[in-house]
């Protein structure tokens, strides 16, 4: 079986673009569900080996840096070198890395393996990944196709968690590596037998394409992607974006994402609740990032930026004060669950709409460096603030102030007609 021989059974159907989606939402999921899972694992390491929650969190940090940096060369690499063999390395990368990670007893190996490797194996498939798909296989509907696929990124490190969380409480924190890599091994095979180059090879256009799309380009990927960042860096947008989307990190997986079990156990709230919690944002995540890919298709991406940044910081600023009663943590899951990356498919459109869809890809990526290097600084942070103060307060106040200031950044972000035309 071939892609093409599995395009051919679709034909009249539906259009191959759709199967390639759910090939890329099972990846993006399983490379989320990695990332997510050092979350689960800092209480079981400070019994363990007695190592403080800012050790942990510092190894955290590098993998989240290391995913925003190693995206914009992965995004070069997949235009020049293709989508597949890209993807095939990355998820080989993940699954060693993964697994490694079972066997580890000393610091340096939690920052080789949780910190080091799965930073670089995940970065392959950062939202680079999304837009590339997206741009690649997508003439209309696109802001559906990011808004599915970057809903998967942010409900794969919240859906898993219950149950690598139960593992870990129950003092198998080891089998929690295990598994992970088990579920990044099962999806290799699916890539390699259903994955194609790009739509040409299976004679196929893009869907709602009228015309053929020019040949994949070729060069140095390390050149194609500084050359993005050589010519994005000129524009005030770029950096409208960057630093909006670096807040954007900021409030989900730096802050949220790594610390909000921790800050639930400090409460009296058990790990696997705290667990639970999170992964009911990401089936509300499922239906708000979906719902903006939807809204973006339709309306102006400034406003709904706009609106994102602005409710998610009240909701930030409110949480640390409603005394973690179930209603008032049920509420805060489903709301911050709508909004957790909803964020994601206005600003692809608006880098698209900025730097045109060739070069759309690689820009972004290099905005989602900004997203990773705010969400490096809440995951250290927050653990440093936590350890020298015993409280996670100041970081929720802080990161609430961030989203309402970058609120008003992405209003500034303008139509580049010059860019463009340059």
């Amino acid at each position: 079986m071939t892609p093409a021989r599995l395009a051919r059974l679709t034909t009249g159907r539906f259009h191959y673009a759709w199967v390639v989606l759910g090939i890329m939402f099972a990846v993006m999921l399983a490379a989320a569900a990695v990332r997510a899972t050092p979350s689960v694992l800092i209480v079981p390491l400070e019994h363990q080996f007695g190592w403080s929650a800012a050790t942990i969190s510092a190894a955290i940090s590098l993998n989240i840096v290391l995913f925003g940096l190693i995206g914009p060369f992965a995004a070069a690499l997949m235009q020049t070198l293709g989508l597949k063999p890209t993807i095939l390395l990355a998820l080989s990368v993940l699954a060693a890395a993964v697994l490694a990670s079972a066997f580890i007893t000393t610091q340096w190996q939690l920052f080789l393996t949780w910190g080091l490797l799965v930073g670089i194996g995940s970065g392959a498939m950062a939202g680079g990944l999304a837009a590339t798909v997206a741009n690649q296989w997508f003439e209309t509907r696109r802001g559906l196709a990011v808004g599915l696929l970057m809903a998967s990124n942010a409900s794969g490190q919240l859906v898993f968690l219950p149950v690598l969380a139960a593992l870990a409480q129950a003092g198998h924190w080891r089998a929690v590596s295990f598994v992970v890599a088990g579920v990044v091994a099962l999806i290799i095979p699916v890539v390699l037998i259903a994955l194609p180059t790009d739509a040409a090879r299976i004679g196929l256009l893009p869907y709602g394409a009228r015309a053929a799309r020019p040949a994949q380009a070729s060069g140095n990927p390390l050149a194609v992607a500084l050359g993005a960042l050589a010519m994005s860096v000129r524009s005030s947008d770029f950096w409208l974006l960057f630093g909006s989307f670096a807040v954007c990190g900021f409030s989900t997986n730096g802050l949220i994402g790594t610390h909000l079990i921790s800050f639930c156990v400090d409460h009296g709230i058990p790990e696997t609740e705290g667990a639970a919690l999170l992964a009911s944002m990401g089936v509300f995540d499922l239906i708000g990032t979906t719902a903006s890919g939807w809204l973006t298709d339709r309306y102006n991406a400034r406003y709904l930026l706009f609106w994102y940044y602005g409710l998610r910081g009240l909701s930030l600023v409110v949480l640390p004060f409603t005394g973690f009663d179930p209603v008032s943590l049920g509420v805060f899951a489903a709301f911050y669950g709508l909004d957790w990356i909803a964020t994601v498919p206005p600003t692809v459109a608006l880098a698209t709409e900025v730097f045109g869809r060739r070069s759309a890809p690689v820009v972004f990526a290099w905005i989602l460096a900004g997203h990773q290097v705010g969400a490096a600084i809440a995951a250290f942070g927050a653990g440093e603030v936590r350890t020298l103060s015993g409280s996670y307060l100041p970081a929720f106040v802080a990161s609430g102030i961030a989203c309402l200031l970058a609120s008003g950044l992405v209003l500034r972000v303008n139509r580049p007609v010059a860019v463009v035309a340059g």
